[in-house]
């Protein structure tokens, strides 16, 4: 089943001497339960592609469907609640409610929502992640690879057709960014969640279903199993 159509993306900035093409006919899909990397230098293209995709950026030209919907053709506030409901974000910060308990800020996205939580389902990704026991615990109580555990789980409370991760271990230590990793990885297979990550990182993508390569704005699938193109 396709979750993500990506259709001729473009992006430009400026004009002139100053114009740059962030994005050039990017076109790709992902399926239901795919884990996906993209890899690029830094000033690529990589995260203006996630922004586009998440919606917090308008292409200059393209379309972006997910689940068949062409979120460009929304109105803004449209947008907005498609994104709520149906796309989890995962951002390299944590971006945590300092205020607000593990179990809270995990829930927090269905709060906004209006909708109120399971028990069931929030028992479940506390176990997955492996924060039964801090469920009660506030961020500054918690390492850098717990409180992105707790990001990831409110990134799929709500479980959204699509996970944007962007660059989720670029904070973390070596153990801990593989902890993350293998997370991600299980999400996809045990709630069948269609995720994107985006990294710097190449030995991070081992995991990935599917690896892409963003150079200058150009896109390259190098299906799986490609660290050795990339190294």
């Amino acid at each position: 089943m396709e979750i993500l159509k990506v259709q001729n993306l473009s992006k430009t900035y400026g004009n002139g001497e100053t114009r740059v093409d962030a994005l050039k006919n990017v076109s790709f899909t992902m399926n239901k339960g795919e884990f996906a990397a993209v890899v690029g230098e830094s000033g690529s293209g990589k995260s203006t592609l996630l922004n586009c995709i998440g919606g917090l950026e308008t292409p200059t030209s393209g379309k972006i469907y997910i689940n068949n919907d062409d979120i460009f053709k929304m109105k803004e506030q449209k947008r907005t609640i498609f994104r709520r409901r149906n796309i989890g974000f995962v951002f390299q910060s944590f971006q945590l409610i300092p205020e607000l308990n593990v179990e809270q800020n995990i829930i927090f996205p269905l709060l906004l929502d209006y909708k109120k939580p399971d028990k069931k389902d929030v028992d479940e990704i506390l176990n997955v992640l492996g924060l039964s026991n801090r469920r009660k615990h506030l961020p500054s109580q918690l390492s850098g690879g717990q409180q992105q555990r707790v990001a990831i789980g409110r990134a799929m409370i709500t479980r959204p057709m699509l996970i944007l991760a962007d660059e989720p271990t670029g904070n973390l230590d070596s153990q801990n960014s593989s902890d993350v990793i293998e997370l991600l990885t299980r999400a996809s297979k045990i709630f069948r969640q269609t995720i994107l990550m985006i990294t710097h990182n190449v030995s991070l993508t081992s995991s990935a279903d599917r690896v892409f390569h963003v150079a200058d704005g150009v896109l390259t699938d190098l299906g799986g199993d490609n660290n050795e193109k990339l190294s």
